[in-house]
């Protein structure tokens, strides 16, 4: 049975992950359009290949992120909600008179 801090510190970490990971989305696609417009305007430049280089570092950062976010949220799935009885309708059996 996992202590209650550790389920604390998987739903903080899930959120953390959430929000780095919306950073990364935004920096893939600021470096996507950098070197976009780099390659347009000056292809073969050395700020192509560095817009290129930054990009593929945010996207190994992006995809890090969303891989430890999805394996915190199988791990946190099999784990029982609460560990108190279900609640279960009571069914009276009484003698009708």
């Amino acid at each position: 049975m996992a202590p209650k801090t550790e389920h604390l510190m998987s739903l903080r970490a899930v959120r953390q992950l959430r929000r780095v990971r919306t950073f990364y989305i935004a920096g893939v696609l600021l470096w996507a359009a950098a070197a976009a417009w780099t390659g347009w305007t000056h292809p073969g430049s050395r700020q192509m290949w560095v817009s290129l280089l930054l990009l593929a570092v945010f996207l190994g950062l992006l995809g890090t992120a969303s891989l430890w976010r999805q394996r915190l949220q199988a791990a946190q799935g099999h784990r029982p909600a609460h560990h108190a009885a279900p609640r279960r309708a009571i069914a009276t059996r009484h003698a009708n008179a």
